[in-house]
């Protein structure tokens, strides 16, 4: 399996979450690229984040979060 896009952009989302505080959450306005609401859709469906416009990181989406960082991180180099 490859990344497609959707992915691409899910992963791309889930890195604006601040791992370092669980209290802050993001939110995508209406006004934001199709794309980039359909991530966020996908991620709430997914059950990644507490709201279909963002919100905050559910549990599994904060480990998935902090997975995705890891693989960023060791792939910059």
């Amino acid at each position: 399996m490859k990344f497609n896009q959707l992915l691409v952009d899910e992963l791309n989302l889930l890195m604006q979450f601040n791992l370092d505080s669980a209290a802050t959450g993001i939110k995508v306005r209406s006004d934001a690229c199709e794309a980039t609401q359909v991530a966020i859709k996908s991620l709430f469906e997914k059950g990644l984040c507490t709201l279909s416009d963002g919100g905050y990181l559910t549990d599994q989406g904060v480990e998935i979060a902090e997975s995705a960082d890891k693989i960023l991180r060791a792939l910059s180099h």
